[in-house]
C-alpha cells in the first residue's frame, strides 16, 4: 500500500466513525485552552485536523477568520453542525494535512492536535509540519500534539506504529492507525521540520510543541 492509499484508508476510517466519534469529543482540551488563554487577536486562525470543530470554536474567540481543515468529509459535517448550533463561524476545508489550500504566511495562530500521529509515515508527518510552517506567519504561534509512549497504557520506550480500535455502538470495532511517538523522537521531527520550536512538554500522555512559523 502506497502513501496515497494509506491516507485514503485513514480518511475512510474517520468517515466511518465520525458521528459517534464527535459525540465523545465535546470539550476542548485543557492544554489548548491554556495555549489560547489571553491570546491577542489575529486575522486568521487554523485548526488543522479540526475533527468536529471543538477547538475551532475556541479559536473563533480571538480571530477574525477561523479555518478548520480535515481529511474526513463526515467529520467536517459534524463541525459544520457544531458551528451552526454554537453560533460561531468557521471556513471548513477538506484536505490532507500536508496540502492546506491557504497562502504562505496566512495564519497568525494554529492548533494541530491529535492528528499528526495518524499519518502513516515519517515523511508524511514531517511534510505536514512543513506545511504548517508554510502557512504560519513568522511571528505566528501554533500548538502541535501527538500521542506518546509516556502514556500509561504503553510500556515501550521507542516510538512505534500500532492500531487502536474504535468501538461503535453495537460493538463493531474499527481499527485506527497510530504512530506512538517517543518524546525525543517527537522533538526531533519538529526540529527537523521548517517550524521554529519554542517549547516542548509532555502532558496527559501527549507530546506538545509550541512553535513559530518557518525558520529564517
Amino acid at each position: 500500500m502506497d502513501g496515497a492509499d494509506e491516507r485514503r484508508e485513514v480518511r475512510a476510517t474517520y468517515d466511518r466513525i465520525a458521528a459517534h466519534f464527535s459525540k465523545t469529543r465535546e470539550h476542548a482540551w485543557p492544554e489548548i485552552e491554556a495555549f489560547l488563554a489571553d491570546a491577542p487577536r489575529v486575522g486568521v486562525a487554523l485548526d488543522l485536523g479540526c475533527g468536529n470543530g471543538r477547538h475551532a470554536e475556541l479559536l473563533a474567540e480571538s480571530a477574525d477568520r477561523v479555518v478548520g481543515a480535515d481529511a474526513s468529509g463526515r467529520l467536517l459535517r459534524e463541525a459544520r453542525d457544531r458551528a451552526a448550533d454554537r453560533g460561531f463561524d468557521a471556513d471548513l476545508l477538506q484536505c490532507d494535512a500536508a496540502g492546506v489550500p491557504l497562502g504562505d504566511d496566512a495564519v497568525g495562530r494554529a492548533v494541530y492536535v491529535a492528528t499528526l500521529h495518524h499519518l502513516p509515515s515519517r515523511d508524511a508527518r514531517v511534510a505536514s509540519l512543513n506545511e504548517l510552517a508554510r502557512v504560519l506567519t513568522q511571528d505566528g504561534r501554533a500548538l502541535v500534539s501527538a500521542w506518546s509512549t509516556a502514556h500509561d497504557r504503553f510500556d515501550e520506550e521507542a516510538g512505534f506504529d500500532t492500531e487502536v480500535d474504535w468501538t461503535l455502538p453495537g460493538g463493531e470495532t474499527v481499527p485506527r492507525f497510530y504512530h506512538i511517538y517517543a518524546p525525543a523522537e517527537f522533538e526531533a521531527d519538529v526540529a527537523d521540520s521548517d517550524l521554529d520550536p519554542i517549547e516542548f512538554k509532555v502532558s496527559s500522555g501527549n507530546c506538545y510543541a509550541t512553535v513559530r512559523g518557518a525558520k529564517q
